[in-house]
């Protein structure tokens, strides 16, 4: 069944109108019609079945019928990350939600190439992520920021599992396996690699982990995933 994320109050027999692109993709794309079914979650009241009303001027209703999924609480994991050209970032973003990150952090660095950060385009795949994974969240996709400046204002709290590609660090999964719960956060990198000043700066703080992902080096899209599936599968909903 189709599910969308709609970002209004669900309750028993509220009728709601769906905004441009979302009539444009039932009425058009997936052709329903009046008395059609279809879920709905806005990440506060879980998920709803619904029914499809009489389109008005082109705009497609629906009426809220019962709900089918309580909402439940995510993980309280984040994800830094330094966009990379196009199609690799779509899909740490893709992934990431996929996997469960609460929170997408885009970072500039000294070696980040992206010009202009598509963070509009990386909200609408995170959408579309939840929808199609049925989780019951969207993860929030923040404004991209220099990686020094967010440390400014870090919450100590939040352990950050740096992946490093070079200098000491442990296996990711011996410093998962020692941590406390509590929020996370992963950090992965540029293509190119951090620069030395980075490596200083992050090695300085006392919240951070420098992590291993094995033995090989990986791109950056690679590191993400797969980091976020140790998080999760040792501390996250994973384990539970």
């Amino acid at each position: 069944m189709i599910r969308l994320f709609i970002d209004q109050p669900l309750a028993p027999g509220t009728c709601l109108k769906l905004d441009e692109k979302q009539s444009h993709y039932l009425l058009h794309v997936m052709r329903l019609g009046p008395g059609d079914a279809l879920l709905l979650f806005n990440g506060r009241d879980g998920e709803w079945r619904a029914v499809m009303q009489p389109a008005k001027k082109g705009a497609a209703g629906v009426e809220v019928a019962e709900q089918t999924k309580k909402q439940d609480v995510p993980p309280d994991l984040w994800l830094l990350f330094a966009p990379i050209k196009r199609g690799h970032g779509d899909l740490i973003a893709e992934k990431a939600s996929e996997l469960g990150a609460s929170r997408l952090l885009p970072i500039t660095t000294r070696r980040t190439v992206v010009g202009r950060v598509p963070v509009a385009r990386y909200r609408s795949i995170a959408t579309e992520a939840a929808e199609q994974c049925e989780r019951l969240s969207v993860p929030e996709v923040e404004e991209t920021q220099p990686l020094a400046k967010l440390l400014e204002k870090w919450d100590p709290k939040r352990v950050l599992l740096f992946c490093a590609e070079a200098g000491e660090a442990k296996p990711i999964v011996e410093v998962l396996q020692d941590l406390k719960p509590g929020p996370l956060a992963v950090l992965t990198g540029p293509e190119g690699g951090f620069v030395e000043d980075e490596f200083k700066l992050l090695r300085a703080k006392s919240y951070i982990r420098p992590v291993r992902l094995g033995p090989r080096v990986l791109r950056a899209d690679t590191a993400a995933i797969a980091a976020l599936t140790l998080v999760q599968a040792l501390k996250g909903d994973w384990a539970a």
